[in-house]
């Protein structure tokens, strides 16, 4: 009985150490098929990339937050896209704003408080004047942005990673 079970137990063992190849490189057997390198950005340049641009095609859409008549759409780690929403069945687009590593948005007394990377920065912005100023910004608020394998890029505090792309190597 007990030759039994030990003979099952190694059969089992061996089995999923059969399966572990389904993780790993053929040519490499230490790293992980799911490669990503990071989009970083100088943090000088980080901070004054925020802008308000014309209008632009939605790409890759995250989050959408409607404030009164305003309409919100992410465009994941680039911006905002504004709409103005009065008919909902037709919006219009109004502007596109620009915050690399962005993802999400709150709004509050007409502030848009925005999530760029690492950062939490608050917007001063008028839709029909065109105003708009980033009024505060916050550093260091939020942890880095993780590869979508959970990977970490270790940065100095000049360096933003403010998406992950794939990579081939």
């Amino acid at each position: 009985m007990k030759t039994i079970r030990l003979l099952l137990f190694l059969s089992i063992i061996t089995l999923l150490q059969s399966c572990c190849f389904l993780c790993y490189d053929d040519d490499d057997p230490i790293t992980i098929r799911d490669k990503y390198t990071p989009v970083i950005m100088q943090r000088e340049d980080f901070e004054s990339a925020v802008s308000l641009l014309p209008l632009r095609a939605i790409e890759n859409s995250g989050k959408i937050y409607i404030k009164d008549n305003l309409l919100f759409i992410n465009e994941v780690n680039k911006g905002f896209h504004v709409y103005d929403n009065a008919n909902p069945e037709a919006p219009q687009a109004l502007r596109f704003i620009k915050a690399p590593g962005a993802t999400d948005i709150a709004i509050r007394d007409q502030i848009l408080y925005i999530n760029q990377a690492v950062d939490l920065i608050a917007i001063q912005f008028n839709v029909d004047t065109d105003q708009f100023e980033v009024t505060k910004r916050i550093r260091d608020i939020f942890p880095s942005k993780l590869a979508p394998n959970g990977h970490y890029y270790y940065s100095n505090d000049d360096e933003i990673v403010i998406d992950w792309i794939p990579s081939n190597n």
